[in-house]
């Protein structure tokens, strides 16, 4: 999955999709409506928004496709294997 936001970096971010596609690489993208993304096989579109919001909007979906796959895959949701925690006490 690529974040393909309509921003000033988008026809850097389309070089890296067709770069993905000749390695036969399969793209789904998170993007704003309107964005044309050649070569991209699913496109999940976000409304537009103040720029500043943007990039927590555009990885909401990220976490749901996350969740599911974690859940198609019977893995613990909640209490992930692997993950240290840490507390620092000043």
């Amino acid at each position: 999955m690529i974040v393909l936001p309509d921003d000033e970096l988008l026809a850097k971010n389309l070089s890296t999709v067709a770069e993905i596609r000749t390695r036969k690489g399969p793209v789904l993208a998170v993007t704003h409506p309107g964005v044309a993304a050649p070569g991209v096989e699913a496109m999940f579109e976000i409304p537009r928004s103040e720029a500043e919001l943007a990039p927590i909007l555009l990885n909401i979906p990220l976490q749901l496709v996350a969740y599911r796959v974690a859940q198609r895959l019977g893995r613990e949701i909640d209490q992930p294997r692997n993950l240290a925690k840490s507390v620092t006490v000043e």
